[in-house]
């Protein structure tokens, strides 16, 4: 942040009171001050005392200082007046509400973490983006992953909290709070070994945010973005990742936007164009002709990847009655499973059939 921000309302503080005021950062440099030549001293033995008195007032070598609001726990920047008597501890907390405010004020329209909120809700205009990454000093070229963390409506408020704590880097990762219940993570990842680090935080967050044992997130992963202009597309991808794992993958709780496969496809489909297809796909029968054991077989089947004897054996049934199982689904809907593009019609039709009910459509 401009020193020149707290210059500004120091001055107008200086026209109020006889005391010093000023501003120090977070390594004890003066950086804004109504005596000029104090700027750019260097107090590096305050900053320890100052973080020890978590948001407090405290007297150093007879000079008063109080921390201004921050995310973090140690201080970005404190105020400080001269003398440690009561008119100093009451010039000193008067000048810290007017420096807080314009400190908001400013993070407001320059905040880096609102300047990437804005990228991935598509609020900025892309000729402006490498603009205002200069100014605000994020490097726009370097691999970062996208993680959307969604929990149930009316969850833990302090998951915003846990993530912090898991990437405090705040100059190389974002964690920002996107609607009711998610919260978006932009970490910053190494020049080789990207997927290895994806997985390595997707597993640290779903690890850490477990309650009692049990999952109470879901967590979509988006592409790799390889500049600033590609994170909102990235997170697009994670939030359609949680999406399409709802309908195909119930039983996931980490669901990479790479790894939806056909489900992907489908989910983009008109639902009038779905149950087109489920009508040219089930002309003998509808697939609601099925009862559980049938479609528990099928199922099975295709977890064994079409093989008659293994699919027989995991059903602890004899590999003759499957083959008259197999024969009856033929029998009842014109598809044999046992020939892969007849097995591929049925997995897509079964697809297609769990995404309708998502919707509300019986088909």
């Amino acid at each position: 942040m401009s020193g020149r921000i707290f210059q500004n309302v120091v001055l107008q503080i200086k026209d109020a009171t006889d005391r010093v005021v000023g501003v120090i950062d977070g390594e004890g440099t003066v950086i804004s001050c109504s005596d000029l030549g104090l700027i750019g001293r260097k107090w590096p033995e305050y900053v320890e005392p100052i973080n020890r008195a978590d948001n407090s007032i405290v007297t150093i070598d007879g000079r008063t200082f109080r921390a201004l609001a921050g995310w973090g726990s140690r201080f970005d920047y404190a105020v400080f007046t001269v003398g440690d008597d009561e008119v100093g501890r009451s010039v000193c907390s008067m000048a810290s509400v007017a420096l807080n405010g314009a400190k908001s004020y400013y993070e407001e329209k320059h905040d880096r973490g609102s300047f990437i909120k804005n990228i991935i809700s598509d609020n900025i205009m892309l000729s402006d983006i490498y603009m205002r990454a200069k100014e605000l000093h994020v490097a726009p070229e370097v691999a970062r992953g996208v993680f959307v963390i969604r929990q149930p409506a009316g969850g833990d408020a302090g998951i915003m909290d846990v993530v912090q704590g898991l990437f405090p880097d705040r100059q190389n990762d974002f964690i920002l709070n996107v609607g009711d219940n998610d919260v978006a993570l932009i970490h910053q990842l190494p020049e080789t070994g990207s997927e290895r680090e994806i997985q390595r935080v997707a597993s640290l967050l779903e690890e850490t945010l477990r309650v009692g044992g049990e999952n109470h997130v879901v967590i979509g992963i988006g592409t790799v973005s390889q500049h600033l202009r590609e994170l909102a597309k990235s997170y697009k991808e994670a939030r359609i990742a949680i999406e399409v794992g709802k309908v195909f993958d119930t039983e996931k709780y980490v669901i990479s936007y790479e790894s939806l496969g056909i489900g992907r496809l489908i989910y983009q489909l008109p639902t009038t164009l779905c149950e087109m297809f489920l009508v040219e796909v089930f002309k003998k029968n509808p697939i609601d002709s099925l009862d559980q054991e049938t479609l528990f077989t099928i199922h099975k089947f295709f977890e064994n990847n079409l093989n008659v004897s293994e699919t027989a054996r995991k059903l602890f049934v004899h590999r003759n009655t499957l083959v008259y199982r197999l024969e009856k689904i033929k029998k009842l809907t014109g598809l044999d499973l046992r020939e892969f593009d007849d097995a591929i019609t049925f997995k897509v039709a079964l697809m297609v059939k769990k995404y309708l009910t998502s919707r509300g459509i019986d088909a």
